[in-house]
């Protein structure tokens, strides 16, 4: 517990930074949306028309008029790459750092075995992941409340579980290729959260690649799927956790018995 305390206290101010910005542009956009609300209707017949465009964020298959189709659509793009961002940051720095800071030689000094090490680690990241994903749900059932609009509570959960995975994921991806690195990795998760959105754009826009929403995460947060299916689709997200254990268990194979400068 001791590194895990350490660890949240040491990630404090960028925790917080994350999920005051994420949360607040959330609370923006549901609070806009009143505004918007009368022209919602033309604007989705103009993006309706839009042909790629549209099926790249689904909005061919929601009402863009209504709340759970703008929140879809506007908050589901904040809530997708802000978290997938802090997920990646939070996975691939946190064992990269030992060396980067040359702080390896004193934690591993201390009578914790490299297993500890990576499991407190680990648990940190997740602890970071669930906190901010709460604080963003709480923020937004609020907001969605304050602005005299029904919470439909079956589909926002839903999104905010799928996306909750997503980050699981991400973290669990990076988290594994950050027992590799010696100096840090912030660009390369940074670059994996980047390369995992566009790849769900390219898989929404071309048939012939509709393939990659089996590897990447955004495959199953896709908002219109979800309003439309009333469910997460559950090979896709049994997939993704796959992927995020296997880069966990990479960290752990590495990590253990790696040269630590």
């Amino acid at each position: 517990m001791t590194i895990i305390r350490h660890e949240l206290k040491q990630g404090k101010t960028s925790f917080i930074i994350w999920t005051a910005v994420v949360a607040f542009l959330m609370a923006v956009c549901i609070f806009m949306f009143p505004e918007m609300k009368g022209e919602m209707e033309n604007v989705g017949q103009m993006f309706s028309s839009m042909g790629s465009f549209t099926e790249a964020f689904g909005m061919d298959r929601i009402n863009f008029g209504t709340l759970i189709g703008f929140y879809a659509v506007e908050c589901g793009n904040i809530l997708g790459l802000g978290g997938a961002f802090f997920a990646a940051l939070c996975g691939a720095s946190i064992l990269a750092k030992e060396e980067k800071e040359h702080t390896a030689e004193f934690l591993l000094t201390h009578p914790v075995s490299r297993r500890r090490v990576v499991t407190e680690k680990l648990c940190a990241v997740m602890l970071q992941i669930l906190l901010f994903n709460l604080v963003v749900l709480g923020v937004s059932l609020l907001s969605v409340a304050a602005v005299g609009e029904e919470i439909l509570w079956k589909e926002i959960l839903l999104m905010h579980l799928a996306y909750f995975f997503l980050q699981a994921e991400t973290a669990g991806i990076c988290f594994g290729i950050s027992a590799f690195l010696r100096r840090g990795g912030l660009g390369i998760g940074l670059g994996i959260a980047a390369v995992f959105y566009f790849l769900n754009l390219v898989a929404n826009i071309a048939k012939s690649a509709e393939f990659l929403k089996y590897i990447t995460p955004f495959g199953y947060t896709e908002g219109a799927d979800i309003i439309t299916g009333g469910r997460l689709e559950p090979v896709l997200v049994l997939l993704g956790m796959g992927y995020g254990l296997v880069g966990i268990a990479a960290a752990y194979g590495w990590y253990c018995r790696k040269d630590i400068r």
